[in-house]
């Protein structure tokens, strides 16, 4: 009750606000958060999550582990993921949602903070092989607004799902818009398999 009370404090000090919400009476699903230009975007996401009371698990790659910042990065949800082998992540990650019988997943699908047309689908992937729903999160510098839109099953036609996708983020303003691009869509084949970190 505390963090929550706090993290909305700092969220109306910085001028923030958060709208929308995950689905009620859905204890587990994959959050694609965009857009993702700059570090500062985990922090305004962290805030935003414990304003409404809920825990999120991101990826991070390995690399960012270290002595120091580990306890610091699992204690907020960090999941270390090695890079050089992320065809094996979409099957530990639908495990895990196996497993427990609440988890929320946040990915960034463009997987870096550079311009980055070719989004990365393991989010997709996941979602679609452990059975649940995708949640579009957003950030929005222009309005200094983040939080929920709406959320979907993948369908397995890639084409449609994300010709929604690209719709609902078009509007969306990055903290470095230069650096911001939505995905193309090309026939079967959109995006790249690999899981974003």
């Amino acid at each position: 009750m505390i963090k929550k009370k706090l993290a909305l404090l700092v969220l109306r000090i910085l001028g923030w606000k958060i709208t929308g919400d995950i689905p009620e009476n859905t204890p587990k699903c994959v959050v694609m958060m965009a857009p993702h230009t700059s570090n500062i975007d985990f922090l305004y996401g962290w805030l935003g999550y414990c304003s409404l009371g809920y825990s999120s698990y991101f990826l991070i790659k390995k690399e960012a582990f270290n002595r120091f910042t580990g306890p610091i990065l699992r204690a907020m949800g960090g999941i270390a993921v090695d890079r050089r082998h992320s065809s094996n992540v979409v099957h530990q990650l639908t495990e895990e949602f196996q497993r427990r019988k609440e988890l929320i997943l946040t990915i960034t699908p463009e997987g870096t903070r550079k311009l980055n047309r070719n989004w990365k689908r393991g989010f997709y992937f996941i979602a679609h092989s452990a059975g649940v729903p995708v949640v579009m999160g957003f950030l929005d510098y222009k309005n200094k607004e983040g939080g929920f839109g709406p959320a979907f099953y993948p369908s397995g036609d890639y084409d449609a799902d994300f010709a929604m996708i690209t719709s609902f983020y078009k509007n969306k303003q990055a903290r470095f818009p230069e650096n911001f691009g939505l995905p193309k869509v090309v026939g079967n084949h959109p995006l790249s398999t690999r899981v974003s970190v």
